[in-house]
């Protein structure tokens, strides 16, 4: 029988090695968008001196030209994660010149989907292939849905956490225990997830011409949005309108009924996901004469398109797909996607969010977990959405195991579950920025508009002032303090080296991949794509 939360922290504790909580190792993956002065979309092509965006190391592009994603390394300590980053950011900017980083993640004003410019990634078949998914996005779900950006969160405990677990459960540290103990953790996460866009949801408001570039007029007219300024409209209560149904939907998704239970589940029910062809997109035509659209007509192009809050992930070998990367080598660490980009920070996301999300991930891992009925798992995502559309309001419920309470006192239980957890960080370095943290946010629990959303909420009904105001005086304000520094992690041959390095390992890709024609290429991805690797749990 699993133990409880207490006592197993209380084990933890006795352990007395530092590295089980100190060894925490955290990524991060920043995307932002790249825009002139008056707020369009910057029409030129990623910066040359930057190096490759297939093969870059931290700096490359996500669905557009102009969407940038800066990735940073894996690392123990929040500051040096940070510090990273911020170096990305300064490099960056001086590469584009008198270009901005649109520092929110809700996109600013777009005139047409045609400034929308799919991102190139070269003559190489892996770069053909990367640029042709994007251009079955593109006709699939639409190109403004594309640049909405997010952050990314990337998580994993230390060699010393997993050996101590192992002995409290009385088995032998394996990947299969891993592995198993990170789907535990994932399935904690989808019950709580909510707790993200309450918090620290940042896209309350948008702008009235993200709705004439999609088809979500309707929406616009359905949902009860108020309007601020001069064109910008925003749901009362609502937190991360980047989460709701304006971000892309693939409702053929929902039929496949992924679940997190196992290893096995998951990987079968995204291997059907890319071999089931769909009604929908077969209507589009996959290669209409000598043009593709896209990658098949199946429900999912590649794994990559399965939208989750959360993904299990195995650093995969070259020609392996996220599936057969993680039967090889079980789950490494996890990522989580629910994060908006944080306007208040230069680098969209502070030390306070780092911290708070490693208590909410640690919460995950050590509180037992039952598995996850495919209804259990339906409802956890309403109660995402309810949060996403409605966080804000002090009276509203979700269903806990089938009963509907108090969304605040959810909350409340919750933070006191976390205390425990904060001074065993904190005891473990000999510092209180957890406990410190999580004492800043609990202010947020009593206090709804003192979250993220309510903050941008507040500053935009005060002044009556559009979104894209706000946005982009922080904007020219991030820029200004980034071209006034030094770098402080890195120095600038780091970034030249990575950049040559990116244009070699260019070259090298074109030589390898380009031995077959394309449609070979393709057609031997996707037969490897469809087989099963070892899974050895």
């Amino acid at each position: 029988m699993q133990a409880t939360f207490q006592a197993v922290i209380e084990k933890l504790k006795q352990s007395g090695k530092t590295a089980v909580w100190q060894g925490i190792g955290r990524g991060i993956e920043r995307e932002a968008l790249r825009i002139k002065e008056n707020g369009t979309l910057a029409p030129g092509d990623h910066p040359q001196e930057l190096g490759k965006t297939l093969t870059h190391p931290t700096i490359t592009t996500d669905y557009s030209e102009n969407l940038l994603e800066f990735i940073t390394p894996v690392a123990s300590n929040i500051e040096t994660t940070l510090e990273q980053l911020r170096d990305i950011h300064r490099v960056t900017y001086k590469a584009i010149g008198d270009e901005l980083l649109w520092p929110m993640s809700m996109p600013c004003y777009i005139g047409s989907d045609e400034d929308i410019r799919i991102a190139k990634y070269g003559d190489s078949h892996s770069g053909r292939m990367k640029s042709l998914y994007r251009r079955g996005l593109t006709y699939r779900y639409g190109a403004t849905m594309q640049v909405i950006a997010g952050v990314h969160y990337n998580f994993s405990v230390s060699d010393e956490m997993w050996e101590e677990l192992a002995a409290i459960e009385g088995v032998s540290n394996s990947q299969d225990f891993r592995t198993n103990q990170y789907f535990a953790l994932i399935r904690n996460f989808k019950r709580i997830a909510w707790v993200i866009p309450y918090l620290f949801g940042a896209s309350p408001a948008l702008c009235k011409s993200f709705f004439c570039q999609t088809n979500n007029e309707e929406i616009l007219n359905q949902w009860n949005f108020d309007t601020v300024g001069k064109g910008t409209v925003y749901l009362p209560y609502g937190t991360s309108l980047r989460m709701s149904d304006l971000g892309y939907t693939n409702k053929e998704q929902a039929t496949l009924k992924i679940t997190y239970n196992s290893l096995q589940e998951y990987v079968s029910g995204l291997r059907k996901a890319i071999t089931t062809p769909s009604q929908q997109f077969s209507k589009i035509g996959v290669k209409v004469g000598d043009d593709y659209r896209q990658l098949n007509d199946n429900i999912l192009q590649i794994e990559n398109e399965f939208y989750s809050p959360i993904r299990p992930k195995q650093t995969a070998h070259d020609g392996e797909t996220p599936s057969q990367a993680l039967e090889r080598g079980g789950v490494e660490y996890v990522e989580i996607r629910a994060l908006d980009v944080n306007p208040f920070s230069d680098v969209g996301i502070t030390a306070q969010q780092m911290h708070f999300l490693d208590l909410m991930l640690l919460y995950c891992l050590l509180q037992p977990s039952e598995d996850m009925s495919w209804e259990q798992q339906q409802q956890a995502d309403k109660n995402f959405t309810k949060v996403v559309m409605q966080g804000r309001d002090p009276r509203l419920s979700l269903q806990q195991n089938g009963i509907d309470r108090l969304m605040a006192d959810w909350l409340e239980e919750l933070f006191a579950d976390f205390t425990p957890l904060a001074k065993a960080l904190d005891d473990s370095s000999g510092e209180k920025r957890y406990q410190n943290h999580l004492a800043d946010l609990y202010e947020w629990v009593l206090n709804p508009e003192r979250t993220l959303s309510g903050q941008i909420l507040g500053l935009l009904k005060e002044q009556n002032r559009d979104n894209s105001s706000l946005g982009m005086q922080l904007a020219k304000q991030y820029r200004e303090q980034f071209n006034n520094e030094s770098l402080s992690y890195y120095v600038q041959s780091d970034f030249t080296k990575w950049a040559q390095e990116s244009e070699q390992a260019f070259a090298d890709r074109y030589k390898q991949d380009n031995k077959v024609d394309f449609d070979t290429f393709l057609a031997n991805y996707f037969s490897q794509a469809a087989k099963s690797g070892q899974v050895s749990n």
